[in-house]
């Protein structure tokens, strides 16, 4: 497969593939990936012209930012982007004592929330120990969403954007990270950063999807404005872009309700009309946003990633967004993917 098409991230002097290599799965998230599936992946994602990695201290209490370096660290350092997060700090323990839930046979470390100037400072640091790696391009601070931290999320936040901010932006002023953002499971938490903050971007996890554009009205809009590039993950709202409204369909990793499998019903009669493979359309639609130059889809096997590839590079014809946008399945604001959907070259 040939190297992919890349974009600028946003103002800052980055660029990456459009196509992204998220890595919670190699962390063992809800089973285990042995290490040759989790190296095989990330040399097929490479020769498929991928070039942007994320991680974090989070998937797998370790093992995913230790596997991710093990992958990636004789490769030309200047040929790719990698990005990982703060707001956790790992100490080793008995692995006996650790609870490890959603993840399997992951590293020998507790997990503490920190997000004060030392422990974010202390984060990066063992984030490069853990990967061998000589530089981080990218830093998220994680997880200060209500999703994550419930009743305590109003003041998690307040903390992340005293200590945390203050720790990145200094990283950024001394060169040693080109971009700071944060990475959460919410627009509103992301939108609330930028208006206090300046970064340079974010990772939104699921709520900017085909089935969801909620945050075309308020984020997305300030972070053309600012500049700032946002990365989207969890693009199949969790399973059910992927699948189809099947029976146990999974969105927002809970069997879907009974309006979203009614909306992904229409949405799977346009695509039987246009020959379109609904994942493909799910896929393609994130990144047509200009404020959106990638996407992080996590794979557990090589057969999977080489399928999310030939989703994303699959032809759809512009009838068909016109089509959803006449059914109103799609927000009547959303620029047409086709003339900004990126082409696998």
């Amino acid at each position: 497969m040939q190297p992919q098409y890349k974009n600028k991230f946003g103002r800052v002097d980055l660029n990456v593939s459009a196509f992204g290599f998220g890595t919670a799965p190699v962390g063992n998230i809800f089973r285990e990936i042995d290490e040759k599936t989790s190296d095989d992946m990330f040399q097929s994602a490479w020769n498929a012209g991928i070039r942007f990695f994320d991680t974090a201290p989070m998937y797998g209490h370790g093992l995913s930012e230790y596997r991710t370096g093990y992958s990636l660290r004789w490769k030309n350092r200047d040929d790719f982007v990698l990005s990982t997060k703060v707001g956790r700090l790992l100490h080793p323990a008995k692995k006996e004592t650790i609870e490890y839930a959603p993840w399997t046979n992951a590293g020998r470390f507790e997990v503490e929330f920190n997000y004060s100037y030392d422990a974010t400072m202390r984060s990066v640091e063992d984030s490069l120990q853990r990967m061998g790696l000589e530089s981080i391009d990218i830093l998220f601070i994680h997880d200060i969403d209500r999703f994550t931290r419930g009743d305590e999320q109003p003041e998690v936040f307040k903390t992340a954007m005293d200590g945390s901010w203050k720790a990145l932006s200094k990283l950024r002023d001394q060169g040693v990270v080109k971009a700071i953002g944060v990475g959460v499971n919410e627009w509103e938490v992301c939108h609330a950063a930028l208006e206090q903050r300046d970064f340079d971007c974010f990772l939104l996890a699921g709520r900017y999807t085909l089935l969801e554009q909620e945050a075309l009205k308020e984020f997305l809009p300030l972070c053309e404005k600012r500049g700032a590039a946002v990365v989207v993950g969890g693009g199949f709202n969790s399973g059910i872009l992927a699948t189809g409204a099947i029976p146990g369909a999974k969105y927002n990793y809970s069997q879907a309700p009974a309006e979203i499998m009614s909306r992904v019903k229409q949405i799977e009669n346009v695509c039987a009309e246009y020959n379109v493979p609904l994942p493909a359309a799910a896929l393609q639609f994130v990144v047509a946003h200009p404020a959106i130059p990638t996407f992080m889809a996590g794979t557990r096997t090589v057969e999977q990633l080489e399928q999310n590839l030939s989703w994303f590079s699959h032809e759809i014809p512009r009838q068909f967004w016109t089509t959803l946008k006449a059914k109103n399945l799609i927000n009547e604001d959303q620029s047409f993917p086709l003339a900004l959907i990126i082409e696998i070259k």
